[in-house]
């Protein structure tokens, strides 16, 4: 190391303008020290605060690490792998976070302390006061100087002397105690610089070894496997990301068409198989007499019900039971796609609106499918398809339903008369009356068919309105109406009541077998999917012992009234125990004879069958009062027969059955008996 560059400690006394000039020197440099020293110190002190900051900073990554476990995440909370593996990194970052603590303390005291100390103590002890002690010296010598030769005083003189040892000796030690520390300060200005850079070089050596000695070969392997598995990551996120991005254009181009509010149906058609449906629909709320609102909810469908959710809500609530309900179109004046469910009690009925004419179709169809309890078997969509693809037969043509029945006769036989039944047999049996009905001879080719029932206000056509007697007169199915007449509180007496559909009627050719009925209920569903009517008119079929009436049940109205004795044929579907029909003979109509043939084809909630029981039970319930009636004629004739019963000219009175019911023989018989 090259010599130190000192001041002359010995001139300090003379002060020589040579040794002031070697003096500013020295300052000057004395200066530049400090000024750089102060700045390494920032730089080193930097340092120190980056590594404490490091080590707080990994102290707290191995504890969030450790804490991983006891978070719960929405999704993929549950990885035990993962899991696992934070745990060992939260391990080894522990002992990384108590090797910079080790090196936060080396900083500390090697590097931090030296340079600290030299700026603190060394740089500050250096006091520039030379300026005040030259003055106060040059001063005493001036006032020496000035001592007068003729008017020479002791006591002056002494004092000036004394000014001048006391500022001369001041100025000698001030300078030298100086010129020692300006000295000094070459010596430790490469001490201060050295000894941190050490202390700093030392603790990372330190540092590095505790790293190796943790960093193990075991640590390493482990390092190699989990970067593996993160490159594994990655390329099967690359592998996603770009079957997403693959995805995401081509449903921009398929969806598309989409975007309409209202798609074409070509492209896009209605799935009549859906036993589950959810989307959102516009629900109208009555707000007053006439109006109303639309909410727009997300409504879907779970098992038998019908569920809406409001935006923001967490889960869905309760709309309505849709098991065995109703659901039809409806036509709304300030709106379109509407339809309409009513419950299967008819108290609770909801009118809500589709989006487009495809959801319109869909959700009546959904509904449709679940109504029917399709839902519970063990393939609801299978079972859906199914129950629609015999819905699509019933479109084909008419000749391939004629060809089908020919193909089962026998060649060269001719077609046997059938027998007039009204029996509910299912459909298929009886493969000879089968091949002796032909289509031709069972329903006219151009009969028209009626899809509801006609208004009592216009109920005046010939046939119905002879059938119906008093079409617009309200009835109390509950048979308390009065001022009913004698044959209405006879009729009133045994009835029960059943909630029907009525899905359309057409005027038949035959009314002599139950095929009839099944043919007709093949034209009318076909008809409805051909046309897409879903609409349908529920009323109240109320059944006593003498006709069958349908009741409107919001107004108590009877619609139509179907005389017992006019219903030739009766029969349920075979598959659809719900769907049922009946022809009623009436006089007029389409044909040319007086007497025509209309089949009625309806939808209960219940099935058919109990419909049918309970009419043959009514009907069994009449014969066996007329039979009573009969045996009470029988017995007053017989009773009459008596000389002592006999009248002055010898006729006797023979009791009709309406006179038996009406009341017992009492005053008013023996008057006209006598009459008689």
């Amino acid at each position: 190391m090259p010599g130190i560059d000192k001041l002359p400690i010995e001139e300090t006394l003379e002060d020589s303008p040579q040794t002031r000039s070697l003096l500013g020197v020295f300052e000057e440099d004395a200066t530049a020290i400090s000024n750089y020293m102060n700045q390494l110190y920032q730089a080193m002190h930097r340092i120190y605060d980056a590594q404490n900051e490091l080590s707080a900073a990994t102290h707290l990554t191995s504890k969030l690490l450790k804490e991983y476990e006891k978070q719960r995440f929405p999704l993929g909370g549950d990885d035990e792998v993962m899991s696992s593996t934070l745990q060992q990194f939260s391990k080894v970052i522990d002992e990384l976070s108590s090797c910079h603590a080790v090196l936060s303390t080396q900083l500390a005291d090697a590097m931090m302390f030296p340079i600290t100390q030299f700026k603190e103590r060394d740089l500050k002890g250096i006091e520039f006061k030379l300026i005040f002690t030259f003055i106060n010296h040059d001063a005493a010598i001036n006032k020496y100087s000035r001592l007068s030769k003729k008017r020479e005083n002791d006591k002056v003189k002494y004092e000036v002397t004394e000014d001048v040892y006391t500022s001369r000796k001041k100025q000698h030690q001030t300078m030298m105690h100086y010129f020692c520390a300006l000295n000094t300060l070459q010596y430790k200005k490469k001490i201060a610089l050295l000894e941190p850079l050490l202390g700093y070089m030392q603790a990372q050596i330190s540092f590095f070894k505790m790293g190796s000695e943790n960093l193990s070969e075991q640590l390493e392997e482990f390092l190699a496997n989990i970067g593996t598995s993160v490159q594994n990551v990655r390329r099967e996120m690359d592998s996603d990301v770009e079957t997403m991005q693959q995805t995401i254009e081509d449903l921009e181009v398929a969806s598309d068409p989409l975007y309409m509010p209202d798609p074409d149906p070509t492209k896009f058609p209605v799935n009549r198989n859906l036993t589950r449906k959810a989307g959102y629909l516009n629900a109208r709320n009555k707000t007053g007499l006439v109006s109303s609102t639309w909410d727009r909810q997300f409504y879907f469908t779970q098992g038998g019900n019908l569920m809406s959710q409001a935006r923001g809500d967490v889960a869905g609530g309760l709309a309505m039971d849709i098991d065995n309900c109703s659901v039809m179109a409806v036509d709304c004046e300030d709106r379109r796609y509407c339809f309409q469910i009513t419950s299967f009690d008819g108290k609770k009925s909801s009118i809500l609106q589709a989006e487009s004419k495809k959801d319109h179709e869909e959700w009546i169809c959904t509904i449709n499918n679940i109504s029917k309890q399709i839902y519970l078997s063990e393939n609801p969509e299978e079972t859906a398809a199914r129950v629609n693809q015999s819905a699509l037969e019933a479109v084909t043509p008419s000749p391939s339903f004629q060809q089908r029945h020919e193909s089962l006769r026998p060649a060269g036989q001719s077609r046997p008369p059938t027998a007039r039944t009204s029996s509910s047999g299912s459909l298929g049996s009886e493969s000879t009356n089968l091949a002796a009905l032909s289509l031709d001879s069972l329903v006219a080719p151009d009969t028209p068919i009626q899809f509801d029932i006609i208004s009592p206000v216009s109920e005046d056509q010939p046939g119905q309105a002879k059938a119906s007697g008093q079409g617009g007169r309200r009835t109390n199915p509950f048979g308390e109406s009065g001022g009913n007449t004698k044959s209405e509180t006879e009729d009133s007496i045994l009835h029960q009541l059943f909630i029907v559909r009525f899905l359309g009627s057409m005027e038949v050719k035959s009314d002599d077998h139950p095929d009839v009925v099944y043919e007709t209920m093949r034209q009318i569903l076909a008809a409805r999917a051909i046309h897409n009517i879903f609409r349908m008119t529920e009323s109240h079929l109320l059944v006593t012992c003498d006709c069958l009436k349908l009741i409107d049940p919001q107004t108590q109205v009877t619609r139509l009234t179907f005389p017992l004795p006019c219903v030739v044929l009766y029969a349920t579907h075979q598959e659809n125990k719900r769907l049922f029909g009946f022809v009623l003979r009436t006089s007029g109509g389409r044909s040319e004879s007086n007497l025509s043939s209309v089949c009625y084809i309806f939808e209960s909630n219940n099935e058919g069958e109990k419909f049918y029981s309970s009419k043959q039970q009514k009907e069994l319930s009449k014969q066996k009062q007329i039979e009573k009636d009969l045996e009470e004629q029988s017995r007053l004739i017989a009773a009459s027969s008596r000389p002592n019963q006999a009248s002055s000219e010898g006729q006797f009175v023979v009791l009709s059955s309406s006179q038996s019911e009406e009341s017992d023989l009492g005053e008013e018989g023996k008057k006209r008996e006598s009459e008689a």
